[in-house]
């Protein structure tokens, strides 16, 4: 009898050895018919639908993967990643530190890919340029071959899928919600409830442990996804005309009329500091095409439009903010929408070399004319075509502008996505830094082509321009992206405004300013107008002159989505601590920086809690463990 537990004990022993588990054992991955099941530190965390008979992966041997690579801006510049890689048919799996990957491959399934560079093959081919002719229905359409199994009462953080990704993350734990009537792309269910939704979306399956679902790698000729669910199960879905329905595989294991590995469907598992820290959209991207970056810096910018919607119309409102610019010691100005309509007799090239006489370098918008184009403002109709870009993008490099702001795509179908990488990669070969508006979020490329420094998809501070909406949502918003938008990748919300826009925010000064260390962004754009920000205190003037853009390393300090965030960032030698708080009333914030070592100085910059001097600014040696902060409020320390 003794004999027989023993076998049964070892039996089950090497039914539980059979997962598939992360180089550090606290991640597996147990495969059984057609599903994975995820689990951190032993705990089940998310159910994975495949296409693919996945019971096969059990008896894979792990092929393992070290990458380490250099990151010219983000959260973090030097990132290395381990994982294990298993192979079934088609189907890659790579289970990491901080979670998992699947992609399917139909092209040599059983082919041994360089696991030390991350590459996806099918982006090497750049034979294919899109002329912006093809309709969606024409496409390519990528089947749906992974789903994620979201029961009713996980708790969420999801935004309505818009083509633009300027929405809100609200806490749910039911998918039945009823749809944004503005959002373009609203797709309901029979019983009236939003099924479309956009990347990424968290959820904290057990109290504590979360997952973040993302996609990244998105290659030439391929779409980028959404998910739509049928009652608790979420389907990933290419960007086509209407959703497709899950596709089987063929006799020999193979997708239809899938001739490239599929972008890489992307799971950061773990705690909240493992979400918020993880460069796990990044790691799975193809690595930088380019061989010089020397001229790629990332940095501050002056930015008219939130105050002034129609500004780079007129020569004179540009000035203020190159001069504003100048005395900050920004090193960028935008001059956005409607600079081809300036006025008084003035023209773009009298900006452009205003700017540099005041040693600001400029860089200008442009309307991508396949989104919004009837009513928009321009220029339009500039860089659709190969030949129009190129000559565009030279003349832009012989002005001497460094940068173009490229705004309204029209969703995530291929030709978004071809259009896209054509447009970095001509804006590379002329040294032109990018920033992608109203465009679909950051799926890795910001690792592929490093000139882009920024992606808008998010609901930002241009909003109080637009809807009384933002007024009371806007703190605990905030207080969310940090843990869904920012977490996979460089984010333009615009961050920083003192005084109002259209419609009044109510956020306190020390809120603002921490939202310009909390956000990542390679171009960091103040939303201010120059009055505002050049009658701040000296040491407020100081801190934004000095801002970095780019961080060497990021801690999450503590906070929980829509409650409060706080963020420890290394630059150099420096560290910024940040932290707001999202809700109405007030907060002690925690705030342990264990890991930070000695310091010498830090200056705190908090608010006061008196309208007329809001501001309570001081320098100490010593760091509290805790930070009172009003409603809405927030603070910064800036450690040397």
């Amino acid at each position: 009898m003794k004999q027989f537990l023993l076998s049964l004990s070892m039996s089950c022993c090497a039914t539980i050895m059979v997962a598939q588990q992360s180089p550090n054992g606290k991640l597996t991955v147990h495969p059984q018919n057609h599903t994975l099941t995820v689990h951190f530190q032993n705990q089940p965390v998310l159910d994975i639908e495949t296409v693919t008979e996945v019971s096969a992966l059990r008896q894979c041997t792990a092929t393992p993967i070290k990458a380490d690579y250099q990151m010219l801006s983000g959260k973090k510049s030097h990132c290395t990643n381990e994982a294990n890689e298993y192979r079934c048919g088609a189907l890659t799996l790579r289970v990491y530190n901080d979670g998992i990957a699947l992609r399917y491959d139909n092209a040599n399934p059983n082919a041994n890919f360089n696991v030390n560079d991350n590459v996806n093959d099918n982006v090497n081919d750049n034979a294919h340029r899109s002329t912006l002719h093809a309709q969606p229905s024409t496409l390519h359409a990528q089947p749906s071959t992974i789903s994620y199994h979201i029961p009713e009462g996980t708790r969420r953080w999801m935004q309505q899928w818009t083509e633009s990704y300027e929405g809100f993350f609200p806490l749910s734990n039911t998918a039945k919600v009823k749809p944004v009537p503005s959002f373009s792309g609203t797709f309901t269910s029979p019983d009236g409830y939003n099924n479309r939704w956009g990347f990424p979306a968290l959820i904290e399956p057990a109290d504590g442990i979360f997952a973040l679902i993302t996609e990244a790698n998105i290659g030439k000729q391929q779409s980028a996804s959404c998910l739509y669910n049928d009652g608790e199960l979420f389907r990933v879905v290419p960007d086509t005309q209407h959703p497709s329905p899950i596709t089987p595989l063929d006799p020999q294991g193979r997708l239809p009329e899938q001739e490239h590995p599929t972008p890489w469907q992307v799971v950061i598992v773990g705690t909240l500091a493992d979400i918020v820290e993880s460069t796990l959209v990044t790691d799975v991207s193809e690595p930088c095409k380019l061989t010089d970056t020397d001229w790629i810096q990332p940095g501050v910018v002056s930015w008219v439009y939130w105050a002034y919607n129609h500004g780079s119309s007129d020569y004179q409102i540009i000035k203020k903010y190159v001069d504003m610019a100048a005395i900050l010691h920004l090193p960028y100005v935008l001059i956005d929408a409607e600079w081809d309509e300036m006025r008084d007799g003035k023209t773009i090239e009298d900006a452009i070399a205003y700017a540099h006489s005041q040693g600001v370098r400029p860089m200008i918008w442009y309307n991508s004319s396949v989104g919004w184009i009837d009513g928009a403002p321009g220029p339009k109709f500039r860089l659709n075509n190969p030949e129009d870009r190129e000559r565009e993008f030279s003349w832009c490099e012989q002005l001497g502008v460094v940068g173009v702001k490229i705004d309204f795509f029209s969703g995530d179908n291929q030709m978004n996505m071809d259009y896209c990488q054509d447009l970095l990669e001509c804006a590379a070969r002329h040294h032109l830094l990018v920033n992608f508006h109203g465009a679909t979020v950051p799926r890795g490329w910001q690792r592929t082509w490093p000139n882009l420094l920024s992606t808008e998809g998010v609901y930002g501070a241009e909003w109080y321009n637009n809807v009384p909406t933002f007024t009371a949502k806007a703190a605990s918003h905030n207080a969310t992206l940090p843990f869904t938008r920012n977490v996979i990748g460089p984010m333009d919300y615009t961050p920083c405004a003192f005084s109002d826009s259209q419609h009044p925010h109510i956020t306190t000064h020390a809120h603002e300013l921490a939202l310009t260390v909390l956000f990542e962004s390679g171009l960091q754009h103040l939303a201010d107008r120059p009055e505002s920000f050049l009658t701040q205190p000296q040491a407020v003037m100081d801190f934004l002159s000095q801002l970095p853009t780019a961080w060497d390393e990021t801690h999450l300090v503590s906070g929980y989505p829509g409650q409060s965030v706080v963020l420890a960032r290394r630059h150099g030698n420096s560290w910024y601590v940040a932290g707001i708080n999202g809700t109405d009333e007030p907060s002690i914030l925690s705030c342990n920086l264990h890991f930070m070592g000695s310091y010498q100085q830090a200056t705190l910059f908090t608010d006061s809690g008196n309208a007329a001097s809001p501001w309570h600014i001081s320098s100490v040696n010593k760091l509290p463990d805790a930070v009172p902060c009003l409603p809405r409020g927030g603070f910064v320390f800036v450690i040397q």
